[in-house]
């Protein structure tokens, strides 16, 4: 490709960063970075009513959780507003758009009387001046909102990169809203979606759109729009939803979270990376692959026309693979962060990377691997079933015995496991009559990694401590 390539992602802060727009984000990301472009950030935040600074901060945030990095922005819509008010200007000076009157009132009456003759709800063209047409009187006190005046005939196409050619004929859509009223009565001043994403694709000169599917619907009116400014369209495609566990769309009304939950909930950025872009993409069979590979594969093609199924049992799959390959000073500090979520604090953490070592095979995330780990760093209690089953008379001995051995021997784990198989043989006990109930005593769980490995990196003190609580 000779031209720049440019991408961009333009979220409303009106809440969370959705998993579906994550994955556009994603993909516009890796698109840039493959062909060497460049990829924006915008921020649509002209519904004023709604948008937050929270929710501002927490896009940010997810982005660079995701490490997707942008080269421009965050460019704000709100800090643009003179641009589109100046653009609606030239509009309505070639009569390409027009002042409109209509109050809600008389639209929601002209919708309702549509409706009753069973046709399409739209805008009836009332307002928009035509050769010989004489328009209403203009009212007093209605602050007019602006129209772009949509081309009567016609179709308009355009061959999109994920669904193919697309046709749409111009009597489907009638003359948009491109400008709604500011505060002061007469004066057009907040642009509406359809026409802040036209201006800002084109001051920006965005080459390559990539979005959900549910914006087919306003491309026609959005490529109108770049016609009659006689500026560049850019290329479009339109990835299909993400489908929750019920088979609805997955979004932030339908039990969708945030995609900084799921740092909280132990997932890491490299596995929610590489499962987002296989929901709707492909390289041949590939399932687990780097950032790198992502990058160096994602060349537009391969996007999926069907929806994609979330499933939460394969992003874990997916999470427990990167925590098996990830650094364990890594693992320390999120592991540590998750503790500190649950108020424990972990005081000398010199253990924490061996611990996370011993036990990340068994975790498919930080949450899970935090579960194992807390024991060493906070009180344990047996659940009286589990202590009725595994302490009794015949190991009761054993196990006051091999506390008095510990008291003994060097804190090791040649020491330690010597001192489990020669207890278990003096008191006549197999290996798991005796490890078994030390595990429940010392971990507050029967089943763990080798017990000589678990038990080195307590403290002797805490090992004798719990122990003594025969």
């Amino acid at each position: 490709m000779t031209a720049k390539i440019r991408t961009r992602i333009a979220p409303s802060p009106t809440g969370f960063l959705h998993l579906g727009t994550a994955r556009t984000a994603l993909y516009s990301w890796a698109y840039a970075r493959h062909y060497g472009g460049e990829f924006v950030l915008r921020i649509e935040d002209t519904d004023v009513a709604r948008s937050t600074q929270d929710s501002v901060e927490q896009i940010l945030a997810s982005m660079q959780w995701l490490g997707l990095d942008y080269d421009e922005g965050p460019i704000y819509q709100m800090q643009r507003l003179a641009r589109y008010q100046a653009v609606a200007a030239e509009l309505i000076a070639a009569d390409k758009a027009y002042f409109c009157y209509c109050t809600p009132a008389e639209l929601d009456e002209l919708r309702e009387s549509q409706r009753a003759r069973g046709e399409k709800t739209r805008y009836d063209g009332r307002w928009r001046p035509e050769p010989g047409k004489l328009l209403p009187p203009v009212p007093q006190g209605v602050a007019p909102v602006v129209r772009f005046k949509n081309p009567l005939a016609g179709d308009v196409s355009w061959v999109d990169l994920v669904k193919g050619l697309i046709t749409i004929n111009n009597r489907e859509i009638d003359d948009l809203i491109i400008m709604r009223p500011a505060s002061e009565a007469g004066t057009a001043g907040i642009p509406t979606y359809n026409f802040a994403v036209v201006v800002d694709d084109w001051d920006m000169q965005i080459s390559h759109v990539f979005r959900g599917d549910e914006h087919v619907n306003n491309t026609p009116w959005q490529i109108n729009i770049f016609n009659a400014l006689g500026a560049p369209l850019p290329q479009f495609g339109h990835v299909p939803v993400i489908l929750g566990d019920d088979g609805q769309k997955l979004s932030k009304r339908r039990g969708a979270v945030s995609v900084t939950a799921y740092e909280e909930e132990g997932y890491l950025p490299e596995a929610m990376l590489n499962y987002l872009s296989r929901l709707g993409w492909s390289h041949g069979d590939e399932e687990l692959f780097s950032r790198e590979q992502l990058v160096a594969w994602f060349d537009g093609s391969h996007l999926s026309k069907s929806p994609a199924q979330w499933d939460p049992a394969k992003l874990e799959w997916v999470n427990s693979h990167y925590i098996k390959q990830a650094d364990d000073l890594r693992l320390a500090s999120l592991v540590s962060a998750q503790l500190a979520r649950r108020g424990i604090e972990v005081g000398d953490a010199a253990q924490l990377p061996a611990m996370c070592a011993l036990f990340k095979d068994r975790c498919a995330t930080t949450v899970v691997l935090a579960d194992w780990l807390a024991m060493y760093f906070a009180p344990v209690s047996a659940s009286a079933e589990d202590r009725v089953a595994q302490i009794s008379e015949t190991n009761l001995p054993a196990l006051a015995a091999l506390a008095a051995k510990f008291a003994e021997i060097n804190w090791d784990k040649v020491a330690i496991q010597a001192a489990v198989k020669e207890t278990a043989s003096a008191f006549g006990l197999k290996m798991p009559q005796l490890a078994i109930p030390l595990r429940l005593l010392v971990c507050g769980r029967t089943q763990t990694p080798s017990v000589d490995a678990v038990l080195v990196l307590f403290p002797k003190e805490i090992v004798m401590e719990r122990l003594r609580k025969l």
